[in-house]
């Protein structure tokens, strides 16, 4: 059995790979001031962005779901990842080859499943494409060119051939070291008489890669008439592959995504392969599923969902693809962005379109013209005979409820005037209020509000009374209107981000120094770390120890908040830090001078007088120290 990774090839691996090159694979990310970015976070659904990157800590942390650690801790927990997994896919990335302190260089049979399966692909994936220059694949190749496509475009976006035979690619694998439970697992294979045999034979592949660019799974397409299999044959759902989360062409796509805040979701592989070479980069498709909810998630991502965003969607203009854009149009409001569709003349999709009429005509296609909540009404409306006052009173009655789930009320305002002119209704303010009827009546019924909805925490910041206190000390939680916790949290954010302000005077503060329990659990946890003087050398080295010694993720959760979060102070100097340390030791002092005080007074004429005398002397000492602390300022501690 393969031991623990040594410690230092997890150090060397931490400082190879940084954190917002990483996290920028799934998300966008913002210039946030103070050398963070931010974007909106994977990890829990939200308008604005709360999610912070710290290039220089190697940190990330949201303010909103308060989700938050290093970069081994966030590939660990977006691809569900173990640690083990996680350092070996980030060594992989780096060129980093990993020792192992009990067992050795690690066989690859002792490697995590995740990164198994997803090599097992990677191999498939070649496979595929060196077959798809074999005589066999003769079928395969007209296919591609009869669409519009040579050999340098089936390269760009890695497209195979599957052999006819049944088990050319299990072979294959098997000789690679793959056990048969695993290509059981990967979805290549699958039980046969014999045992496991290729789950595609004779098809063109595509590999379909998740949003970090590793092949997760593959399409297939049918080329021969014997075959009685599906036109497209997908993997099927694996560990590492699940299509309701996956967009084909998302690995191509996202950094254009991102730039141009532009989304083109269409519906085929080829479809993506005739808009990326006609120059739209930014389309997508969804495989083998119909487009919702956790596509939605990936896109928001890239997006941004800043007020330009744009998501257009292209449907064959039949009946499955009117069914597919009202499909669509249900989660039209979990978009921020803005939402079109387009069809093309004669209901061609981008492919054939491209192959009529050129690149030009694919280009044109998906400028956006017709919002999808028009389209949507348009579908509904005509099913009706609007020349009748029963067929105008029913169309509304299907219509207005689809209106009044708009949550913006000024949009739904909007929409519901358009509505009236497409009903043909004369009396508008009828249209507007019988929808605004309908919106009220969800709400009171207790329906989705939405995200947008409410009077939350602020998304642009740390949330106020948001951070849960670990389970020991217990007390009060946080309340930032409380002086005394925003200079507690001040002062930790200096111990943790600039430590040579606070250093040494900072490891002599007691942990009954910080009233808020949270934050007297994070000194306890610099304590355990060796102080801030540890973080005098290598600020990521000592943040990284004081996480680990965090008791729970409550801890070590505000620990990532707290190292990421932008100062209050204008200057963050000497004198800034100064006041911070001062503030903390002088309310210290005043607590204890009215302990003290309220001790004596309690006990009344009962106290000895030895004890008197101690309090009445302690309590003097701590007068003229606290004295001090205000005359002199720091130079007093």
């Amino acid at each position: 059995m393969a031991g623990r990774i040594n410690d230092d090839d997890v150090k060397a691996v931490r400082d190879a790979v940084p954190i917002d090159a990483v996290v920028s694979e799934y998300l966008q990310l913002r210039n946030a001031g103070g050398g963070n970015l931010k974007g909106l976070c994977p990890f829990h659904d939200e308008k604005s962005p709360s999610f912070q990157v710290s290039p220089s800590k190697g940190l990330f942390h949201c303010f909103g779901c308060q989700e938050g650690g290093d970069t081994i801790a966030f590939v660990m927990k977006i691809d569900h990842l173990t640690f083990s997994e996680t350092v070996e896919r980030l060594a992989a990335k780096a060129g980093i080859t990993l020792r192992y302190e009990e067992g050795g260089y690690n066989p690859s049979h002792q490697r995590g499943e995740r990164i198994r399966l997803v090599e097992a692909h990677k191999i498939a994936a070649d496979f595929y494409r060196e077959q798809l220059d074999g005589p066999e694949a003769e079928i395969g190749r007209k296919f591609l060119a009869g669409r519009g496509f040579d050999q340098d475009a089936a390269a760009h976006f890695g497209v195979g051939y599957s052999p006819a035979g049944w088990d050319h690619l299990t072979r294959f694998l098997r000789g690679k070291g793959f056990s048969d439970k695993e290509l059981i697992s990967s979805g290549l294979s699958q039980d046969g008489r014999r045992g496991p045999i290729d789950r595609f034979r004779g098809r063109l592949m595509w590999p379909i890669s998740d949003t970090s660019g590793e092949i997760v799974g593959f399409g297939a397409r049918k080329l021969r008439d014997d075959d009685n299999g599906p036109k497209y044959l997908n993997t099927p759902e694996t560990s590492i592959y699940k299509k309701s989360q996956v967009l084909y062409g998302i690995d191509l796509a996202k950094k254009d995504i991102a730039k141009v805040s532009r989304a083109v979701v269409v519906e085929g592989y080829t479809d993506v392969m005739a808009c990326h070479l006609a120059g739209i980069t930014t389309a997508i498709a969804t495989c083998g599923t119909s487009f919702g909810n956790d596509h939605i998630k990936i896109l928001r991502r890239l997006l941004m969902d800043n007020g330009s965003a744009r998501v257009i969607f292209t449907f064959d203009g039949d009946a499955a693809g009117q069914k597919a854009a009202l499909r669509a149009f249900e989660d039209d409001q979990k978009f921020a962005a803005e939402t079109y569709i387009a069809i093309a003349p004669d209901n061609m999709d981008p492919c054939d379109l491209r192959l009529a009429k050129g690149d030009d005509a694919v280009r044109d296609l998906v400028e956006p013209r017709t919002p999808l909540f028009e389209f949507a009404l348009r579908q509904i409306v005509g099913r009706y005979d609007l020349e009748t006052p029963a067929g105008r009173a029913a169309a509304l009655d299907e219509a207005a409820p689809v209106v009044a789930r708009i949550k913006n009320s000024s949009s739904q305002h909007e929409v519901a005037v358009q509505l009236a002119g497409l009903l043909g209704i004369l009396d508008t303010q009828f249209v507007v209020k019988r929808v605004g009827q309908i919106a009220r009546w969800a709400r009171d019924r207790g329906g989705d509000r939405g995200p947008a909805q409410g009077g939350g925490p602020s998304r642009g910041g740390p949330p106020q009374q948001q951070a849960q206190a670990p389970t020991a000390p217990s007390g009060p939680a946080l309340n930032l209107r409380s002086p005394a916790h925003r200079t507690e949290r001040e002062l930790l954010k200096l111990a943790l981000q600039k430590p040579a302000l606070v250093s040494p005077a900072f490891d002599a503060y007691g942990i009954d120094e910080f009233t808020a329990p949270p934050y007297a659990a994070v000194r306890q946890c610099i304590a355990e770390a060796g102080g801030a003087e540890q973080g005098l050398a290598e600020t990521r080295d000592y943040l990284v120890t004081v996480l680990d010694v965090a008791p729970n993720d409550t801890v070590r959760n505000l620990v990532t908040e707290l190292a990421v979060e932008v100062f209050h102070g204008k200057s963050i100097d000497e004198t800034y830090a100064g006041m911070q340390l001062v503030q903390v030791r002088l309310r210290a002092v005043d607590r204890r001078i009215d302990d003290v005080q309220g001790s004596l007074a309690r006990l009344g004429s009962n106290v000895a007088p030895d004890h008197l005398a101690a309090a009445q002397n302690e309590v003097w000492v701590l007068q003229q120290y606290a004295q001090s602390l205000r005359s002199n300022g720091a130079d007093a501690l």
